[in-house]
């Protein structure tokens, strides 16, 4: 019965969501293409934040180019996007973008990534940001990932493991590319 219960509900699990709350700073992270800017840019304009953080805003998103390039593309002014280019990594994400908020003596942001992977963001910013005064909200930006019916398709089953499988790994502390190579590693194993 319990492993039924995990079984079914592992998908939902992984979701993450709240309202999201008036804050100094929405911090967007790499990755899902336009969705998350695109979600970053829909809160800066209902006028959660004044400022829109890329973490990693060198990576591509679409057919605008990198994170910066797209978030200027789609009306947002330079003069209201900050930046970090170092990140590898959620772990990264958070603790590149904690120096950038305490240099900014910003003390409330809002997080933005995949729906599917906020339940992760949250576990390593909640470490990170732990004792820093800084308050987190958490919103999820729609990827297309079933996670009532995780098991059906490549795409969901891939999502899922992935996600737990970093999971695990980061509760251990394994972070960034040390922990990319584990996860090819335990890929290349699966059918």
């Amino acid at each position: 019965m319990i492993l039924t219960l995990c079984f079914f509900g592992a998908g939902r699990f992984l979701l993450f969501n709240q309202s999201p709350q008036q804050a100094d700073v929405i911090i967007v992270l790499s990755g899902g293409g336009t969705n998350r800017i695109e979600k970053g840019i829909e809160l800066f304009k209902n006028d959660f934040a004044p400022y829109i953080l890329l973490s990693n805003a060198k990576e591509p998103a679409g057919t605008h180019g990198d994170m910066l390039q797209t978030t200027l593309a789609l009306g947002i002014p330079q003069e209201d996007i900050l930046t970090e280019n170092e990140a590898q990594s959620t772990y990264q994400n958070a603790k590149f973008t904690l120096s950038i908020m305490e240099n900014k003596g910003f003390s409330s942001a809002i997080i933005v990534s995949s729906d599917f992977h906020m339940r992760r963001v949250k576990f390593l910013f909640d470490h990170v940001y732990k004792n820093s005064g800084v308050e987190l909200t958490y919103v999820g930006s729609i990827s297309g990932y079933d996670a009532n019916h995780w098991w059906r398709g490549k795409y969901n089953r891939e999502v899922t493991i992935t996600e737990y499988t970093k999971m695990i790994g980061n509760t251990f502390g394994y972070n960034g590319s040390e922990a990319k190579k584990v996860l090819e590693k335990f890929k290349s194993w699966l059918p």
